[in-house]
């Protein structure tokens, strides 16, 4: 799922985690999990309140 995350994020850019759930049709409890994963990781970060894109 994170990979998927990630590549969502390469082809639209900034979004929120809810926004992700609905594109991805996957609840969004599982995203904000996947998403503090890559956050942790270094490969997400946040440029603006509430809204995740990849590290660049």
């Amino acid at each position: 799922m994170e990979e998927k995350i990630v590549a969502l994020f390469k082809a639209k850019g900034a979004m929120k985690a809810g926004e992700v759930a609905a594109e991805l049709g996957i609840d969004k409890k599982d995203v904000d999990k996947a998403i503090k994963e890559l956050v942790k990781a270094g490969k997400v970060e946040s440029p603006k309140r509430c809204f995740y894109d990849i590290v660049k």
